[in-house]
């Protein structure tokens, strides 16, 4: 795995957030391929990996032999980690780390269709199951298609880019829907930013339902991390760090305002989070070698004692 297409972000903040040691159990939400748990395991942890694409748990393999059983890799959303590792018979770790969002492996493979650098099938799909982009574009009603560029996308033209896009159906191949998009919205060589790569985005977040995943998996971390251990989230865009943020702020109570002159007003439930970091972004060295890296943020908090929110719900 190390010599695999993707260089984990924010990989020296994370560790130090994590700290892992000997005799820790840590989930990497997000396997991928393997940077984040290899340098967890390289610090003695033991680590639960969760990754919905089968290409990632295969490619996995090797890492799971090398280490000897403190490797566990589970093809399934991270959204379930909770279950999963309740029927495995762990109920409790010390620390969750999520890097979310599209791994290098998916975007630099034209036939997995996530982007429009290489033409390849319009597909999408990280569990390489259910519905493709092509099955959404192809048969969604304009409004919908609209709908979904706009939530996801933020593309402001999204009702002419649904518009052409219906009008220009059936679309089979990547180059199909960049080359609709480009002509709906106009596009020069010299631009600065390719116009399909809002609706490439938004595409992409909906079939995958990364949005919903998140939230999701954002409680099953709260529900099964032990008290004082780590969530660590790393993100690459406004509308997941945004999720985020909210989540922290939420688990931890800050901007709960209780008035003096409600005296008989229910305090809301114990904070389940506890010293929450601010935006961590990577340093210009960092970028200078992985321009991946230059969007991303880091979040983390640590668990307090107080029973999960959806559990005391």
């Amino acid at each position: 795995m190390s010599d695999a297409p993707h260089i984990p972000v924010l990989l020296d903040e994370v560790i130090a957030v994590l700290a892992p040691r000997p005799g820790m159990t840590i989930v990497d939400a997000t396997f991928g391929a393997g940077g984040y748990s290899t340098a967890l395991l390289e610090a003695g942890a033991r680590v639960h990996a969760f990754d919905r694409d089968p290409d990632a748990i295969a490619a996995g393999q090797a890492l799971v032999a090398r280490y000897e059983g403190r490797l566990t890799l589970y093809a399934a959303r991270f959204s379930a980690m909770r279950e999963e590792l309740a029927a495995a018979g762990v109920p409790q770790v010390d620390a969750v780390v999520m890097d979310i969002g599209v791994s290098s492996m998916q975007l630099d493979r034209g036939a997995r269709g996530f982007a429009f650098m290489h033409d390849g099938p319009l597909d999408m799909r990280m569990s390489q199951a259910g519905e493709s982009a092509a099955d959404f574009l192809n048969t969604a009603d304009e409004e919908a298609i609209a709908d979904v560029l706009y939530r996801y996308g933020e593309e402001r033209q999204s009702r002419r880019v649904a518009r052409a896009i219906v009008a220009a159906r059936p679309l089979a191949t990547t180059g199909d829907l960049a080359r609709v998009v480009r002509r709906a919205l106009g596009h020069k060589p010299h631009d600065r930013k390719d116009p399909a790569t809002r609706t490439f985005q938004a595409v992409r977040i909906h079939v995958n339902d990364e949005l919903g995943e998140l939230e999701a998996g954002l409680a099953a971390a709260e529900a099964l991390l032990a008290e004082g251990g780590v969530l660590a989230v790393v993100s690459f865009h406004s509308l997941e760090d945004r999720i985020v943020k909210h989540f922290f702020k939420s688990a931890s109570g800050a901007g709960r305002a209780v008035s003096r002159h409600l005296p008989g007003e229910i305090p809301g439930p114990a904070p389940t989070f506890t010293r929450v970091s601010k935006a961590i972004r990577p340093s210009e060295a960092e970028i200078a070698r992985n321009p991946r890296a230059r969007s991303s943020t880091l979040r983390h908090a640590i668990r307090t004692g107080a029973p999960a929110r959806s559990i005391a719900a």
